[in-house]
């Protein structure tokens, strides 16, 4: 299971319309390694001149590792996160996102970051099974 569910929420849910804030709530709480892990991107990001933010240290723990992923892959949980730190953000491993400022999706720098080759340069044996 991704995330820890509040009964209040799941009924939320059920009534209708879920309030973002609410569901953010819950990411933090669930996947607090991955949350933590964004917000201290997008911190960087915004106190920074840089482009944008990533992150290169792997996980300490396969937990960790697991936290980030379920983050990253879902949709909403991803949506939620670069709504609520305003930020777009791309990964390209097992450990590898970056924050970037909203307005540079499809950027040159975004762009090279996302691309096939971008990717491609990104990878090393130790990361094969990650």
């Amino acid at each position: 299971m991704s995330l820890d569910v509040s009964p209040q929420l799941l009924a939320e849910a059920e009534k209708g319309e879920v309030q973002e804030r609410d569901f953010v709530e819950t990411v933090r709480t669930s996947l607090p390694y991955a949350y933590g892990l964004i917000a201290r991107l997008a911190d960087e990001l915004r106190s920074g001149t840089a482009e944008f933010a990533d992150n290169l240290t792997p996980p300490a723990s396969e937990h960790e590792r697991g936290q980030l992923l379920r983050a990253l892959s879902s949709d909403a949980i991803r949506g939620s996160l670069e709504r609520h730190f305003d930020v777009t953000l791309a990964f390209q491993n097992c450990h590898r996102v970056a924050a970037f400022h909203p307005d540079a999706r499809g950027g040159e720098t975004h762009t090279r970051f996302t691309s096939l080759r971008g990717q491609i340069l990104n990878q090393s044996p130790e990361l094969r099974d990650c």
